[in-house]
């Protein structure tokens, strides 16, 4: 048996009036994961544990079928990991947004939590600048994907209160700067980017293009080094990982996954949806289990723009759900779910159960089932449990 594990990450959302009261999952056009529903078994994951913040990091692990409460120790290590980033036992790992500063109504605002989605490219050239700049013998910046970046502090402070940029976008960042032991150097290096940023050649470039400048660094997320037990000692199958971020690249890379580079594969809704199906394929052939992360119906809901929400879900079930269940053979089982509910509402993550479908190729076609969606029946259960019933079959 064959295992494919397809994560639309934030597909989840809250009804919506201008769908007529459907959520995006409702209103597009997914027959294919519809039909893995019906014939299949849903359920609802909790994939956030009480009193953990509701970001990929957290659920994503539960994805993978570990339990938060045991494992986690911060996203930004993470990410870390799955960048190649070494880090010592003292090393404190924080994620580096560029992002966008802007101004309105009396003071500083979160205007973009991407930096205006800055290119790879662009920010790479960036990154190198804050190190020359802001570098020293215990700070170092690390470059990666589009807007996002790793900063390691050596022998650093951790336990300190930082909000996720996406959480605050058109908002004062007055309120919501770090706080706590550590919080000055924090506030420090943030607010001395701005000056190296602010008038950088890149930037400059930018607003010329109509575009908005990366004028700036968000640091939050952090933690000490993070550790896994492999995912073959403790569900006895090998696995690979198609993703385009470091934190799910990282997140696979600690349980023991392959996880290549895709080409085409953004993190972004501009990615390959077709390149993601073809790369999963080609590592189903040589693993037992192949995860497939798209993070497009996130982007869109951080922009809280629905149709682009809408677009991506459908692009998921098209291009990427249809093509794997043209390409592989009955010996197959799948599993469709969402990491987290991002309402479009909010333009942020949300704790709440979120819907799961297990759908078996060799299980006779009953069609008893529902569309997949938000109203999913059966029973909440953890992200273990999910994987398990997933390798297990129905129950």
């Amino acid at each position: 048996m064959k295992y494919i594990v397809l994560i639309g990450d934030g597909m989840a959302d809250f009804p919506l009036e201008e769908l007529g009261g459907k959520t995006p999952l409702m209103a597009a056009n997914k027959p294919n994961m519809n039909a893995a529903a019906r014939k299949g078994l849903t359920g609802k994951v909790k994939t956030v544990p009480d009193g953990f913040p509701p970001g990929s990091d957290v659920a994503g692990m539960s994805i993978f079928g570990y339990d938060p409460a045991l494992y986690y120790t911060g996203r930004a290590p993470i990410e870390a990991f799955g960048m190649g980033i070494p880090m010592g036992s003292d090393d404190v790992a924080y994620r580096c947004n560029l992002v966008h500063i802007g101004t309105g109504n009396g003071g500083d605002t979160m205007g973009d939590y991407s930096g205006g989605h800055i290119s790879t490219e662009e920010a790479r050239i960036l990154v190198a600048s804050l190190n020359d700049e802001l570098g020293s013998e215990g700070i170092t910046f690390f470059p990666g994907v589009g807007y996002r970046h790793i900063m390691i502090w050596k022998r650093g402070a951790w336990e300190l209160s930082t909000t996720p940029p996406h959480d605050i976008t058109g908002k004062q960042i007055a309120g919501y700067l770090p706080e706590g032991d550590g919080a000055a150097m924090v506030r420090s290096l943030m607010d001395r980017s701005r000056r190296v940023l602010g008038s950088h050649d890149i930037n400059r470039k930018r607003i010329d293009a109509g575009k908005l400048p990366a004028n700036g660094i968000w640091l939050w997320g952090q933690g000490k080094r993070a550790g896994l037990p492999p995912f073959r000692e403790k569900f006895g199958l090998t696995g690979a990982t198609v993703c385009a971020v470091d934190l799910v690249r990282g997140i696979s890379s600690l349980v023991g996954f392959t996880t290549p580079v895709v080409e085409g594969a953004t993190g972004y809704l501009d990615t390959d949806y077709g390149a993601k199906a073809r790369a999963a394929l080609k590592l189903l052939e040589d693993h037992d289990i192949v995860y497939i992360h798209v993070e497009a119906p996130d982007e869109a809901s951080h922009n809280g723009s629905i149709p682009e929400k809408i677009k991506a879900i459908e692009r998921i079930d098209r291009d990427v759900l249809g093509v794997l269940l043209k390409e592989t053979d009955r010996d197959t089982r799948f599993l469709i779910v969402t990491d987290h509910a991002t309402p479009i509402a909010m333009r942020t993550h949300y704790a709440t159960p979120v819907p799961f479908a297990v759908y078996d190729r060799s299980d006779p076609a009953s069609e008893e089932g529902g569309d997949y969606d938000e109203n999913a029946g059966g029973a909440v259960i953890s992200g273990e449990e999910m994987i398990r019933i997933l390798i297990g079959g129905r129950q």
